[in-house]
């Protein structure tokens, strides 16, 4: 009863969140300067203030910015993300074509940064002070303080172009009519440096944070009575000290998970990857405010999903902790 409850509640706050955040996008990209009129009156040459008036009425966009956005959020609530005009598409439709591509690279990307990361930074603690820890903490602040697209860009001229080991772009190789297992394998070789580019960063934050965490407990009372009752040292790092220091680390990784999918813009942008974070550069060069604005909201509703996720994922890994 007290598990529904709480779910019932954060699913409340997690909608009122998705609201108040799809209102606040509404304006802000309101505000920016530009608007898809000017866009497509440009580019059909046409300068003409019936045209662009007609235009205006057409897209809503003559109408005052309190009716604009009360409209808006009447069909967000409906599920309605709008038309985009200019791929003369659903925004909806657009958006779910494009997120199983985005869920598995960032997917991936989170797996395989948990999986490093905690190692490397429980690696790290448990050899505090010697040459390990040091190479794993230089590593992993060369990784944070490194910027993504510069990571991107120097995978793609060494194993791609260089060495010519891995595809550099795209989702699959064009016209190679594969199927099954041979497109799967062709779709994970296109996979493999986007995935890494995008891992790299988030797996030297939980390094650091799972070694900080680590060395904390291991300070705790109830660890140096494990080691005074004899237990065995690998047994007293897996259940004692890795268990309770993974709480700090969750908490990051559920609040990155969501921002991770927004995050992947620039990956995307480089790989040539066909995810929301592509789909989202390009809507903004165009002035596509409906498609923009979707891609912005289903973003956010991933976040909150996740943050929710996290929270039951507590539960699991520290049982003191109660709804």
């Amino acid at each position: 009863m007290k598990r529904t409850q709480f779910m019932l509640g954060r699913v409340m706050q997690g909608l009122l969140a998705i609201l108040l955040i799809a209102t606040v996008n509404f304006m802000l990209v309101r505000a920016a300067p530009g608007d898809p009129v000017s866009v497509l009156a440009g580019e059909a040459g046409a300068s003409d203030p019936q045209f662009v008036a007609q235009l205006r009425a057409q897209f809503g966009l003559d109408q005052p910015i309190t009716t604009q956005l009360a409209t808006y959020v009447g069909k967000v609530v409906r599920l309605d993300l709008g038309f985009s005009y200019r791929q003369q598409q659903p925004v909806l439709k657009l958006i779910m074509d494009r997120l199983p591509a985005t869920l598995l690279l960032t997917g991936t990307a989170f797996a395989l940064s948990l999986l490093f990361g905690i190692t490397l930074g429980a690696l790290a603690a448990r050899r505090a002070g010697s040459w390990v820890d040091s190479s794993i903490t230089v590593v992993a602040l060369i990784f944070y303080a490194t910027p993504l697209y510069w990571l991107a860009l120097m995978a793609v001229l060494v194993f791609t172009v260089q060495l010519d080991w891995l595809p550099g772009f795209g989702f699959s190789t064009v016209g190679s009519g594969a199927t099954g297992l041979a497109l799967a394998w062709d779709i994970a070789g296109h996979l493999v440096l986007p995935a890494l580019t995008l891992a790299l960063f988030y797996m030297a934050v939980y390094a650091r944070m799972t070694r900080a965490a680590m060395l904390e407990v291991a300070q705790m009372d109830f660890v140096k009575t494990a080691r005074a009752k004899g237990v065995k040292p690998g047994r007293i790092l897996r259940a004692h000290v890795l268990r309770n220091a993974l709480l700090p680390v969750v908490t990051l990784a559920g609040i990155q998970a969501g921002g991770m999918i927004g995050g992947a813009v620039l990956t995307e942008t480089v790989f040539a990857w066909p995810g929301i974070g592509r789909l989202m550069f390009d809507a903004l060069l165009q002035r596509d405010y409906n498609l923009l604005l979707g891609a912005f909201l289903v973003t956010a509703a991933m976040a909150v999903l996740f943050n929710l996720i996290t929270d039951l994922v507590y539960t699991l890994v520290d049982p003191r902790i109660e709804l």
